[in-house]
């Protein structure tokens, strides 16, 4: 708002009846939420939902509109009148700046309206709901509470979205908007749908996946507009019998819940099309077939070992989807499904296919893959709308010629069988778009793959390939090709000539040498020449200058060519397991380089250069030959990941406190080291979220370390560690850890195999508690036990300075243990960088050297009885 009209709202106006009230004071108003700034509101945040509501754009909020009116003043009017008027009108104008349907003081509004100063805003009830559900969300239960402002963003005036806010319970707030159409509480953790669902019966939209409802309310049932209701990844295990009353549903996601037995009410909804009940422990009932217009029906991971007859009597199925049961076989009565066009049956137990299955001619996808399958009927030859097929992960040897009927298919998978030769007659797949027939037993690619002139993905991995025929040439549409761990010895040239190519993979063959003609692919952005017999790196490849990912790691490789500078766009080098002893300086010159791995070779120090490398985010410097750490890389700005795990490479002992200066880090790895402690600034790593320093030689935590507010994993298992500290409590994000091999005394290790934070958390306070009265009592113990004789001597080792305890002496007005006492007040407040313990500790060390073995016996029983007592 600009300064005069700040300054306007803050001048007084006299009303009549109103003394000198201010409109910034009466009104409280909100901001309009920026709804274009927020994610759609219309998308399901999850992958199971299937389901996608299509609308216009959101209306405006009407509430937020300002009233405004026209005064009309009579010329009859007095004097006074007349000014009583202007006064009016002057009110009136800056009303549409400040009046907001959101106004909490009702009793003014209806002042105001009386004095016809303002209309009653169009949505001023509506606003009121609006302005109760934000407060309600503030009160709700929030792990990590969110700000009024930002829940804001999310809501319009027919949409609420409300994902992954660490909700425990639904905010009461929802319920007084009555206008209410879509509302998204995916992600969160609430337990139960109250009773007041029932005030929404706009709502065509409650998407409340992924948290841990395990029933619903009666209530549902008076929703009789709701379209889409996705409800899984919950806990329910039935559904009230009153959801058949929804008349309208046509959408119903109830995967990934405890249901045992299929929902009779369901077969009264005759309006569903989609139903997806996967991941639960239930076989369809044969009373299915009611349910005429059911088009999608997804029964995925349900332990079916016999498929359902009822199924095939649904008349308008699209899409079945049986993936993840135990089937072993098909029935006759599939050739009814005259309407379905995708048919997953993955992940089964099928060892044959019925000659029926092939009379499903409008059949445009279908999956076998992860069966028992040995042959292909030749009746396949009757889909003739096939586009998708997969047999991967079967035991075919063979497949029928007749699968080259199929013209339309595009995408073929043969992968994890059992062929020895390239099936004859796929060349006449003239649309084929993608083939995988990696991990079989081939030797030999036929030349015929130059017919394949639409083909855009080509995978023959993990086969016997010694040749790649040069006719691949042909082949211009090619992008992707995956040839790794086959037996090639030489480049394939032909792969030169494909243009479009921008993924290839040769990694695990017995490639020694990189042909010039690799820079013919101008296109190529990633490339993996792993595991081969390279001894150098080659020049040719600087010349990919669109190349982003490059793998040449598991090669016989020392140096890198000063040309690699061309290669701008290079992003990830992986170079780990080759021959380095120097680190390559020519890799500075890499200045968009955001992932280098250089472990697993015997480097022994970095080059100042690096700092040149300010894009880079995931340095790998493990199993190296480091005599220390290498403080060069400290200056790296914009590293969030660093490895230096030593597991096979020269152990180090210490890091540097330079390490601090990585403000962006994330993640550090130094486990497998020597290392006896972390650096004492560690803690001004605010961004560390994983911390791994297992295989070390820790003893302890540095002070700062409770400073690391944003981590989540720490793993410090097998080190030396004795005591935790403290203030671990700090870590409120702390979700994985790990102190197992230590020899912990506090907390016990019994306490820390839990590997959760709480427990460890709550022994700690209350060892705290229980160190700090035995503290006391041993101040006590002492104060009222030291020899006159020796109290000089025993100020001395409490290391007081002199003038303290000349001052202390002097002071007659003190006894002899009110001295003592303040002596040793003198020591705890010099002292309060130790723990309790630590503390009583220490005072055990004193007594010993003061020669008082008595009391220092005492104190020691005092220690040993209070920690008998169990907290």
């Amino acid at each position: 708002m600009s300064g005069e009209k700040e300054e306007e709202q803050s001048s007084d106006i006299n009303l009549e009846g109103v003394n000198e009230i201010s409109p910034s004071e009466v009104f409280e108003t909100d901001s309009k939420p920026d709804i274009s700034q927020s994610p759609s509101v219309y998308d399901v945040s999850s992958s199971s939902s299937l389901y996608n509501e299509k609308t216009g754009e959101s209306k405006e909020n009407l509430m937020e509109q300002p009233t405004e009116s026209s005064p009309e003043v009579s010329e009859s009017h007095s004097e006074k009148d007349t000014l009583h008027s202007t006064a009016k009108l002057e009110m009136r104008k800056k009303l549409p700046e400040i009046l907001m349907s959101d106004t909490k003081n009702t009793e003014l509004l209806a002042y105001l309206y009386a004095e016809g100063l303002s209309d009653i805003p169009s949505g001023f009830f509506e606003g009121r709901a609006r302005r109760s559900l934000l407060l309600s969300i503030e009160n709700t239960s929030v792990p990590e509470k969110t700000s009024v402002e930002m829940l804001s963003e999310m809501i319009d005036d027919v949409t609420v979205q409300l994902n992954a806010k660490g909700l425990i319970e639904i905010p009461l707030g929802i319920f007084e908007i009555k206008m209410l159409k879509y509302l998204y509480l995916n992600n969160n953790e609430i337990k139960i749908i109250p009773r007041d669902i029932k005030s929404l019966t706009n709502l065509e939209i409650l998407s409340i996946e992924k948290n841990r409802l395990t029933s619903l309310p009666p209530e549902i049932s008076l929703l009789q507009n709701l379209r889409t209701l996705n409800l899984s990844h919950n806990q329910i295990s039935f559904l009230p019998i009153g959801i058949s009353k929804l008349s309208r549903l046509k959408c119903l996601l109830i995967s990934h819940n405890n249901i045992e037995k299929f929902p009779s009410a369901l077969e009264n909804l005759e309006t569903l099309e989609i139903l997806d009940l996967s991941g639960n422990k239930l076989t369809p009932p044969d009373t299915i077939t009611t349910m005429k217009r059911l088009s999608v029906l997804y029964l995925n991971s349900n332990k079916i070992s016999i498929f359902p007859k009822a199924l095939c009597y649904l008349p308008n199925l699209s899409k079945l989807s049986l993936s993840e049961n135990q089937i072993q076989s098909l029935p006759k009565e599939i050739k009814e499904l005259k309407m379905l066009k995708e048919l997953l049956l993955n992940n089964n137990k099928l060892t044959f296919l019925p000659v029926q299955l092939f009379q499903l001619i409008h059949i445009e996808k279908l999956r076998l893959d992860d069966n028992q399958l040995e042959s292909l009927s030749d009746k396949v030859e009757n889909l003739q709308k096939l586009r998708d097929l997969s047999l991967a992960k079967n035991l075919f040897k063979i497949i029928t010629d007749n699968i080259c009927s199929c013209t339309m298919l595009e995408c073929l998978n043969l992968s994890d069988n059992q062929f020895k030769r390239f099936p004859t007659n796929l060349y006449k797949l003239k649309y084929l778009r993608e083939l995988y027939i990696s991990r079989n037993q081939l030797i030999l690619l036929d030349e015929q793959i130059a017919y394949f002139k639409d083909l855009s993905i080509l995978e023959v991995s993990g086969n016997a390939l010694m040749y790649i025929p040069v006719e691949i040439k042909s082949c211009a549409e090619i992008t992707r090709v995956d040839m790794s761990y086959n037996r090639l010895a030489l480049f394939p040239v032909g792969l030169c000539a494909l243009t479009a190519l921008n993924h290839l993979n040769l990694s695990g063959n017995y490639i020694s040498e990189i042909t010039i003609e690799i820079s013919f692919i101008k296109n190529l952005q990633y490339l993996n020449f792993s595991k081969n017999k390279l001894p150098s790196f080659s020049m040719h490849l600087c010349t990919l200058a669109k190349l982003s990912y490059l793998d040449l790691s598991n090669n016989e490789i020392s140096s890198v060519p000063i040309n690699v500078q061309k290669m701008k766009s290079l992003q990830v080098l992986l170079l780990h397991h080759n021959k380095f002893i120097l680190f390559p300086r020519e890799l500075c010159a890499l200045n968009r380089l955001k992932v280098l791995d250089l472990s697993e070779n015997k480097i022994q120090h970095i080059p100042s250069d690096i700092n040149e490398l300010q894009e880079l985010k995931d340095l790998n410097l493990s199993d190296n030959q480091f005599v220390s750490f290498p403080t060069e890389i400290c200056r790296l700005s914009s590293l969030q990941k660093l490895t230096l795990c030593q597991k096979n490479g020269l152990k180090l002992k210490s890091l540097s406190e330079e390490i601090s200066k990585l403000l962006a880090l994330k993640e550090l790895d130094v486990s497998h080291n020597e290392l006896q402690e972390m650096p004492e600034d560690v803690g001004e790593i605010k961004s560390l979220v994983t911390l791994i320093a297992n295989d070390n030689c820790l003893t302890k935590l540095p002070l700062s370390f409770s400073s690391l507010h944003n981590l989540q994993c720490l793993n410090l298992r097998e080190n030396k560690m004795l005591h935790l500290p403290s203030d671990l409590h700090l870590l409120l994000g702390l979700k994985d850890i790990n102190f197992d091999g230590n020899a912990l005394i506090r907390p016990p290790l019994e306490v820390c195999k839990g590997k959760q934070l709480l427990p460890i958390t709550r022994y700690m306070e209350s060892a705290d508690q229980r160190d700090d009265k035995i503290l006391e009592k041993v101040l006590k113990t002492i104060s009222s036990n030291i020899p006159f004789e020796h109290f000089e001597f025993f100020c001395q080792k409490l290391q007081l300075t002199s003038a303290v305890i000349k001052s202390i002496e002097t002071n007659r007005a003190l006894l002899l243990e009110e001295k003592v006492t303040q002596a040793l007040t003198h020591w705890k407040t010099a002292n309060l960088n130790l723990s309790p313990a630590a503390m009583t500790d220490q005072l055990i060390r004193v007594l010993t050297m003061t020669g008082l073995y008595y009391l220092t016996n005492k104190v020691k029983a005092l220690k040993l009885c209070s920690r008998l007592v169990k907290f």
